[in-house]
């Protein structure tokens, strides 16, 4: 089934050989998509299709790349939030109350919140998600975590080095490293640990990754985030797809991601949540890095499923232009994840958009909080679609019928959608 979207207003491609500027923006655009974009180009020259829908002069850009979330846990730490905004610093000794809840829950309990905020994340354009255990902490309780995970994304990642448990063993890393890595890896794709003061020191964390690599998992790490450390030297080291948070770092550690094919992804939800400082994002970008931007998404430090959101903060408090942001976004996100079919719209690319309720991508920084995403298209079907007097049914029309008529039941998205 091939579908053609036409007018578009502005289509953000990510592709500069498409297109105006670093983001490959393409005016008066139209696309064919079926699983994979198949064309792309000005409206006036779109070639037929089986259907068609009307954009409605709608900006369009690629699905959001959330490359960092933690969405198995149960509970609710909002008094925790409360009491930092009372005053009371940012520890992550709170992981700990977490991990209680998560165990205590039934397996339904779990899968039943993934549901709803991958649900949410893909309400705001997200089409990609990454999803890390962490919150078990025991071998059954993470290969339980992992296994949920991977009913609803490909992008699974091992973290059974998140904190040690007061109930493990004294010599935790070696739990990690035998067997619950070995119960572990079939439900994942990549391994990561929280490499920080109070949680796992560089050589605990090197021996984590090494291990993980060794069992066929891809590695990514929790780097600088509450202190400056070793995290994003060994990030480098080790070829991770991501040094994850990246808040303190040294002109060493800069220069090393600029130099290395390891993303620095920026997570301004935590920074937001916790008050602490915002990473320096321009600073990044100035030496040459790569940078994404992820949502973090967890009940302790960053309670956010919104890509939107956090573009938002990293333009007004990270320094970053609403180009650099939405491509961190799209793109970045995608390099993190090392998935060159996602993050961009070009022919081959995987079918992964969204539409705005506005003339361009600017508006996503412009105008914060506002829920702008009105259609979302996964491996080229229309998965989620808000209606108001501007979108009317007709106007997303294929064929002789709707897309997703009055009486559509939305489905949830369930095992790899969206990724």
């Amino acid at each position: 089934m091939r579908v053609l979207i036409t007018n578009i207003g502005e289509l953000v491609t990510n592709d500069p050989a498409l297109g105006e500027g670093p983001l490959g923006i393409v005016r008066d655009a139209a696309i064919v998509v079926g699983d994979r974009v198949e064309w792309i180009g000005a409206a006036s020259a779109a070639p037929a299709a089986d259907e068609r829908l009307d954009a409605l002069g709608a900006a369009a850009l690629p699905g959001f790349v959330d490359s960092h979330s933690h969405l198995v846990f149960a509970g609710d730490r909002a008094a925790e939030f409360a009491a930092r905004m009372s005053g009371e610093p940012y520890t992550g000794g709170g992981i700990r109350t977490t991990v209680a809840a998560t165990r205590a829950a039934t397996d339904d309990q779990l899968r039943a919140n993934v549901a709803r905020l991958v649900g949410e994340a893909l309400r705001q354009g997200t089409t990609t998600i990454e999803i890390k255990s962490g919150y078990g902490l025991s071998t059954a309780d993470e290969a339980r975590s992992l296994r949920i995970a991977a009913e609803f994304s490909d992008e699974v990642t091992y973290l059974g080095a998140h904190v040690k448990p007061a109930d493990g063993p004294p010599d935790y890393v070696s739990l990690v490293n035998g067997e619950m890595l070995a119960a572990c890896a079939p439900y994942a794709r990549w391994v990561d640990v929280f490499c920080e003061r109070g949680a796992f020191d560089v050589e605990e964390s090197r021996s984590v990754l090494k291990a993980g690599i060794a069992a066929g998992l891809r590695p990514r790490i929790h780097a600088n985030q509450l202190t400056m450390g070793g995290g994003v030297q060994l990030a480098v080291e080790l070829d991770c797809a991501s040094a994850d948070h990246c808040t303190h770092l040294s002109d060493a550690d800069v220069d090393a991601l600029a130099d290395s094919d390891t993303v620095a992804t920026l997570l301004p939800g935590a920074e937001f949540s916790t008050r602490s400082p915002y990473p320096d994002a321009r600073r990044l970008l100035d030496a040459g890095a790569t940078v994404a931007l992820a949502t973090d998404c967890n009940p302790g430090s960053s309670y956010t499923s919104s890509m939107p959101f956090c573009i938002a903060v990293a333009v007004r408090d990270m320094k970053m232009s609403p180009s650099e942001a939405v491509w961190a976004a799209t793109a970045g996100g995608a390099r993190a994840l090392r998935r060159p079919d996602l993050g961009q719209l070009s022919v081959g690319a995987a079918a992964d958009l969204q539409l705005l309720d506005a003339p361009s991508h600017l508006h996503l920084a412009y105008r914060p909080a506002v829920p702008l995403t009105r259609l979302v298209v996964r491996k080229g079907t229309v998965v989620s679609r808000q209606r108001d007097e501007q979108w009317p049914d007709h106007s997303l029309s294929v064929g002789a019928g709707p897309l997703l008529n009055a009486s559509s039941k939305l489905e949830l998205p369930h095992k790899g959608v969206p990724k």
